[in-house]
């Protein structure tokens, strides 16, 4: 499966080592992370090496690709909540966001309280709730619907 992990280039990265870690499961398990390049410490550098345009236009081409978005949205930013509301209000597409238990009052209520049905909140307090998350349901809620080419 294509999966487009979201994951804050410039709000708060504190939860970067969480990020990094979902990637590496995912890729673990078979997936293809289309941003992979969201989790390497030099993002926001590499971001700037091409116009916003250029970079809307790419992040938009990988949401229009990928069969799944998943975020860390412990740090969210504005981008993270725009992706999400995109795909939840123009596609068909399921959403998976995790954030920790910690940073929930400091998380936007829109991504908290989000009850649309093809999202799921996954709040944790250790990595091991993510691992299991993605080792038993990830599959089940990215493939409710029929994927094509994976």
């Amino acid at each position: 499966m294509k999966i487009y992990f979201g994951f804050t280039v410039a709000g708060d990265r504190s939860s970067i080592t969480i990020a990094k870690t979902i990637v590496a499961m995912l890729e673990a398990i078979g997936h293809v992370v289309l941003t992979r390049h969201l989790v390497q410490d030099d993002a926001w550098e590499t971001d700037r090496l091409i116009t916003p345009q250029e970079v809307y236009r790419r992040d938009l081409r990988w949401l229009a690709e990928c069969d799944c978005f998943i975020a860390e949205v412990s740090g969210s930013s504005f981008g993270l909540g725009f992706e999400a509301g995109y795909l939840l209000g123009s596609t068909d597409k399921d959403v998976v966001l995790f954030y920790h238990r910690d940073a929930e009052k400091k998380i936007s209520l829109l991504i908290t309280g989000n009850t649309h049905p093809r999202c799921t909140l996954v709040p944790y307090s250790a990595i091991e709730e993510i691992e299991t998350f993605i080792a038993s349901t990830v599959q089940a809620v990215c493939g409710r619907r029929p994927v094509i080419g994976t």
